[in-house]
């Protein structure tokens, strides 16, 4: 069934007929209802919006999760916890890294195990790479809907030094699958290399497009006319909504999990020897609109900048997976090669039910992403792999205020508040 948001008065079908979304008593020659999407190239994605309009003034939207039908949550009963991030990482295909790091956080909870400190730094420089990914993407392609393609090309091409660096550390551009309970696939092949490469980044290639993009449209007169006042959300509406990421942010909303919920090297003592947690600030903005969602947007980047410069020199050195027992992550391939317990570890691991050893128990991580709050709730039966699984998926709760947001504004405006949300289908339709 399709989520569906409408009015108290309103009349919930299952056809498309528009008699029918009009209650059958309203005249279609004043009121007629248009679907936008899935074809329509500003949805950027599979959904659908049902708009009931008067003139070009839009009546009612109700928002549909679209047509992918991928059954994410399912596949985690039948994947143990390292399988497993192979599917939340194509969740979020803007920024799937963000997603292995959150979804092994919520297995590391369940099984209470600790990261080395070289594990926490690389995490949680290749987070805040995923976060300026998948804003670079947003803000981009926000430009495009309303005109500017020169902008959607200033942020697109920087995106592919980001798809560079994962491509180096894991062997794959788009989904990097890196993670593993307690570290890594594998460590950095070059750690010389790898903090070139991302320091070329952070220096050169992101602030110039950051400044690109600004001068193209943050006092552009078109694209300000198009985005400020737009799609407004109060601060207590996005409270009441559960909003949460740069969508509640811009309307004030005072929270942020790398700071109320600290985790990595957003804490403090991140590496068991007093270390301080890393510092920046979080953007908020007042408007609520599509202008401000903007605004901090373009700010976090600059934040994940600060973020990355404070850690991409200090690397620690030391191992980047953790071996509480020997039984959660694989042992190096010297040890499984060259002695008989390496060998078992990773035959126990990789090829019998033997392994992993959960918890019988249920655990809750979550990471603060790109689009807010994502995280999991993991059952764990005592087995190599979940139980069940929930994916509490930021997109999922942004996008039920569409309606509300799209309301009383004009059919053009749909565009700009869709692009906004920065919305992705497979965290819709699980």
């Amino acid at each position: 069934m399709p989520y569906v948001l409408k009015p108290e008065n309103a009349i919930t079908v299952e056809a498309d007929n528009p008699a029918d979304y009009l209650g059958g008593h309203v005249d279609t020659g004043d009121r007629w209802v248009l679907n936008f999407g899935p074809q329509h190239p500003a949805t950027h994605t599979t959904l659908r919006l049902v708009l009931e309009l008067d003139g070009e003034r839009v009546a009612r939207c109700t928002p549909h999760i679209g047509y992918l039908h991928s059954g994410f949550e399912k596949l985690a009963e039948h994947l143990d916890y390292n399988q497993y991030v192979t599917i939340v990482s194509r969740m979020n295909y803007l920024s799937p890294i963000a997603n292995d790091i959150c979804w092994h956080h919520a297995v590391e909870t369940l099984f209470g195990v600790s990261l080395t400190p070289r594990c926490a730094v690389i995490r949680t420089i290749m987070a805040e790479m995923a976060r300026i990914q998948d804003h670079l993407l947003c803000v981009g392609a926000a430009a495009l809907d309303l005109g500017a393609f020169t902008g959607f090309l200033y942020a697109f091409n920087p995106r592919e030094k980001i798809y560079d660096i994962c491509d180096f550390i894991s062997g794959q551009r788009f989904h990097p699958d890196w993670t593993r309970v307690g570290g890594a696939m594998q460590d950095l092949p070059d750690q010389a290399m790898f903090v070139r490469m991302v320091r070329n980044f952070i220096d050169d290639d992101l602030p110039r497009a950051i400044e690109d993009l600004e001068r193209l449209v943050l006092r552009n007169r078109i694209f300000m006319d198009r985005t400020q006042g737009i799609g407004v959300i109060s601060e207590a509406d996005a409270l009441a909504w559960s909003l949460s990421g740069p969508v509640a942010r811009a309307s004030g909303v005072r929270r942020d999990l790398r700071k109320d919920e600290p985790y990595l090297c957003y804490r403090d003592n991140w590496d068991g020897q007093g270390s301080s947690a890393v510092q920046f600030q979080v953007p908020l903005h007042s408007g609520g609109d599509v202008y401000a969602r903007f605004q901090v947007r373009i700010e976090e980047m600059r934040q994940a900048i600060r973020i990355i410069d404070q850690l991409i020199d200090s690397i620690p050195g030391g191992p980047i997976n953790t071996f509480p027992d020997g039984k959660l992550a694989k042992p190096p391939k010297k040890d499984v090669y060259g002695s008989i317990e390496g060998l078992i570890a990773h035959f126990e691991l990789i090829m019998s039910n033997r392994g992993w050893e959960a918890p019988i128990a249920e655990a809750y991580g979550a990471n603060e992403t790109a689009n807010g709050e994502l995280g999991y709730f993991i059952v764990g039966d005592g087995g190599n792999r979940p139980w069940r699984v929930k994916t509490r998926p930021p997109s999922f709760i942004n996008f039920s205020t569409m309606a509300k947001m799209l309301e009383g504004h004009m059919l053009a405006d749909a565009v700009a508040v869709l692009g906004s949300l920065n919305i992705v289908a497979a965290e819709l339709d699980r």
